[in-house]
């Protein structure tokens, strides 16, 4: 009897799957679900309009679409082709584009706040093929005008209504943008602009109160992919590091030399550049005072009295050697050092890593994903290579949804 017993509990468990196997058979499904069917050309097309455009395509766009990747049998330049036609829907600037710009502009990286001078800049740019590495350096601006912007307050040094109205209006980006340059518009020298950088919006996020520094981190978190945890190297000179920074805080120089001195030796010779700037919170504007180093840059000199005094804005890239000369820095002028934002504006644009950044975030937004995976790192390395001969951050968008049409 108790033979039978155990010969029908046997056959039981034979005909009926253990816990583990069912747990095995749901992974394995779920993998296969993860896993893209094959997709024609159709799939492709609205797979692309939809990751550029963030909308799905009509009837007769969609066609257009199908029809360019068919007649290059689905390879890669007809998947090019497809996009080129895809980055010409208005949603791709007001929608997809915005919102990948708009975390740039404020400390808290958030989408939901205003459209403003920088994002404004930046969709500009795109739009218009401007070599993106300018973003940093040149005297260009972008307003908003022509049909649709209705009565707009002027763009001022010292407010954001003007875009904020514009955006409240539902502008459409992609036609009411106007180039213009900061010298004309908000009276800076041209001298002096920098790009996004002295922007109402970068200004009044970034140069408000504090030392300058956050410019300087924001700046490589938005377009060289790196917070300042990343960059650490406490192998240079700490010679240049300014007085406000002690150098036993707690009373333990070790902290200093094994975690302050990795973020403040490469950072402070490079935020001198900015030693003329300050967002002044009573007139609320970006001011410039050439030849006359910011108040900023002095205070608490009672932490290390022997520390760096600023007395001018010259700036010096250490992380041309270690760890950080990784980045590519290029033997183009600057080529290490200089004079104010502009130069080192240029100095960061100029860099292999910069290039890296755009490609990456552009990635992130259309493929939803970073590239990981050695079919990703490898199309994004080629997109960066490309990227760089000219610059074209609107041709990236492209060459980015057509390396993941699929997937």
């Amino acid at each position: 009897m108790m033979t039978q017993t155990v010969g029908n509990a046997d056959a039981r468990r034979a005909r009926r799957p253990s816990a583990v196997a069912a747990a095995v058979a749901l992974s394995l499904l779920a993998q296969a679900a993860a896993v893209p069917a094959f997709a024609g050309s159709t799939e492709q097309a609205e797979r692309i309009y939809e990751r550029i455009a963030g909308v799905q395509p009509d009837a007769t766009t969609l066609a257009n679409m199908k029809a360019l990747i068919d007649a290059g049998g689905g390879n890669q330049q007809s998947l090019i082709n497809a996009a080129n036609v895809a980055v010409q829907a208005p949603t791709f600037y007001n929608v997809v584009l915005k919102n990948m710009v708009i975390p740039w502009t404020n400390r808290n990286q958030t989408v939901f706040a205003p459209l403003n001078d920088y994002a404004a800049t930046v969709i500009g740019m795109v739009r218009d093929n401007v070599p993106f590495n300018t973003v940093l350096s040149g005297d260009i601006l972008y307003t908003v005008t022509g049909s649709g912007s209705g009565s707009l307050p002027a763009p001022a040094i010292n407010n954001n209504n003007h875009y904020a109205t514009a955006e409240a209006n539902g502008v459409d980006l992609s036609t009411a943008l106007k180039a213009t340059t900061q010298s004309a518009v908000y009276g800076l020298p041209s001298s002096a602009t920098a790009g996004v950088i002295t922007t109402y919006g970068a200004a009044s996020a970034f140069f408000i109160n504090g030392t300058n520094r956050a410019m300087f981190r924001f700046t490589m978190i938005n377009h060289m992919c790196n917070d300042m945890q990343t960059l650490m190297d406490t192998s240079l000179p700490t010679d240049r590091i300014r007085q406000d920074v002690s150098r036993s805080p707690g009373g333990d120089s070790r902290i200093f030399l094994n975690n302050c001195a990795g973020c403040h030796t490469g950072m402070d010779p490079m935020v001198q550049a900015f030693a003329y700037y300050n967002f002044d919170v009573t007139s609320n504007q970006l001011v410039y005072t050439p030849g006359q180093v910011q108040p900023k840059y002095l205070i608490n000199s009672q932490n290390f009295p022997q520390g760096y005094v600023t007395t001018d804005d010259s700036w010096s890239n250490r992380w041309r050697t270690g760890p950080n000369s990784v980045f590519g820095w290029s033997s183009a002028a600057p080529a290490g050092s200089g004079n104010g934002a502009k130069s080192w504006g240029q100095e960061i644009a100029n860099s292999d890593q910069f290039a890296a950044c755009q490609v990456q975030k552009v990635f992130q937004t259309v493929c939803f994903r970073l590239p990981t995976s050695s079919v990703d790192v490898s199309a994004a390395q080629a997109i960066k290579n490309n990227f760089k001969s000219g610059y074209n951050l609107k041709n990236v968008f492209v060459q980015v949804a057509a390396a993941c049409p699929g997937s």
